[in-house]
């Protein structure tokens, strides 16, 4: 098999934990092609090298004092070189990072400059070959990022080459310049070295056993998701649970890679598998639970709108002109309700109100606000019989209103829009009834 290893910040934060990464590595011979982060915190009250960075790269491109920061930065590595007891040196490595943060090389530059440093440790700790993301990952003129000629590019370095170190977070422009992703950074890498040699599995390890059924700060200790399709993952991302950002998911997808998330400090733990499909049952009936606060729902009504041709499309004009989007708009044969983000609605709201007086001369409208929307999302729901009922009658029993209910057509999700008041108990009602109660 061949796999491709991507590793967080936290789980290369020192030597301890670089040690853990190598026995992880070495315990699989198909883990041949790692991805490295920089340097994360070692405790609550560290910073990350990538701020440092930051930091010293401000105050050196302005003229200001930086000398400091950078030895704190040397000092990091020179820990971490230490305790792993090898013969490296990354003095004139420094020496170039210092002259180009004076010369105001770009920030881009100074964030890359943590995974460039940690790729070039991980290669001498694992002995394997070292290969600066900048040759073989690609953006144009604008900072786009070119998939295609980067994975020609990388898949032609990579053929015979049996065990490679890759930095993440970076590439570079045609004229030489670094250029970063903008969000998931390391992860995207990962997703695109992944597609370039075909990898039978893509794992990303980090500090977390997988994704979880819902948020753990609402939910004490919730269960592990054992596999989620892409699908699915979309639909609780959207709804904002804190999972791999599309741009990191996509290379993969494509070529139907799974990706597996995996713990770093628990490595016996199998983690969360991220898959095209499935005929595995899930464990339960639903995924995941996720959602966000800060909605405010518009109540539009007017006899016999339905018979009125284009009447949806007039309404959403009004919005369209405010430069506000919707996020959900479930109707009845008189009534239409559009679902926004309360912060977007506020300042532009009046002018709203006018513009759908003027265009569809509805009988009323009526606002309602501090609303939050709840997903429930699972391929297992699509079989199984009264899913919506349960989470009413749980709803029901914990003394929640429910003000709106959305399912799509596919059965994958249904949305619920509660008041932000009752959004955590919402959760946790609908997480006993469908997961501790199928336990």
């Amino acid at each position: 098999m061949k796999k491709v290893v991507k590793f967080g910040g936290s789980s290369l934060a020192s030597a301890r934990q670089f040690k853990k990464v190598g026995d992880i590595i070495r315990a699989d011979k198909g883990r041949r092609y790692v991805i490295p982060s920089a340097p994360g915190k070692r405790n609550s009250k560290d910073e990350k090298v990538t701020d440092m960075l930051y930091a010293c790269y401000d105050a050196a491109s302005t003229g200001g004092s930086y000398k400091k920061i950078l030895e704190k930065i040397k000092e990091r590595y020179g820990e971490i070189i230490d305790g792993l007891d090898l013969d490296l040196n990354l003095d004139h490595e420094f020496d170039r990072i210092e002259e180009n943060f004076v010369k105001g090389i770009g920030r881009d530059y100074a964030a890359s400059r943590g995974e460039y440093l940690n790729g070039i440790v991980m290669a001498k700790y694992l002995g394997y070959e070292f290969i600066d993301a900048a040759e073989v990952i690609f953006f144009d003129e604008n900072g786009a990022f070119e998939s295609e000629l980067t994975n020609q590019e990388l898949s032609e370095r990579l053929e015979h080459v049996e065990r490679a170190v890759i930095p993440g977070f970076y590439g570079s422009k045609h004229d030489g310049t670094i250029k970063t992703f903008s969000r998931g950074g390391s992860d995207v890498t990962g997703s695109i070295v992944a597609r370039a040699i075909h990898a039978d599995l893509y794992e990303n390890w980090t500090d977390v056993s997988g994704f979880l059924v819902t948020d753990p700060r609402i939910v004490e200790d919730p269960e592990v998701i054992e596999t989620i399709t892409y699908k699915e993952l979309r639909e609780l991302a959207y709804m904002g649970a804190s999972v791999l950002h599309e741009d990191a998911i996509f290379p993969v997808r494509r070529e139907g890679i799974p990706i597996n998330i995996r713990n770093t400090n628990k490595p016996e733990d199998k983690g969360t598998m991220i898959v095209e499909s499935t005929c595995k049952r899930p464990r339960y009936t639903i995924t995941g639970i996720a959602g966000k606060k800060g909605f405010c729902a518009i109540n539009i009504e007017k006899a016999m709108m339905n018979a009125e041709v284009g009447f949806g499309r007039k309404v959403l004009q009004v919005f369209e002109k405010n430069g506000i989007s919707f996020e959900h708009m479930p109707s009845g044969i008189d009534t239409m309700t559009i679902m926004v983000h309360q912060d977007e609605f506020e300042d532009h709201e009046q002018s709203v109100i006018a513009g759908i007086h003027r265009a569809v001369e509805p009988d009323s409208v009526e606002l309602e606000s501090e609303l939050a929307l709840i997903a429930v999302v699972g391929r297992g729901m699509k079989a199984t019989r009264g899913t919506a009922g349960r989470i009413f009658s749980a709803l029901a029993h914990a003394r929640i209103n429910v003000k709106m209910i959305d399912q799509g057509s596919s059965e994958l999700n249904i949305i619920i829009g509660v008041k932000n008041g009752d959004f955590e108990n919402a959760i946790r009602a609908i997480y006993d009834i469908f997961v501790m109660a199928e336990l």
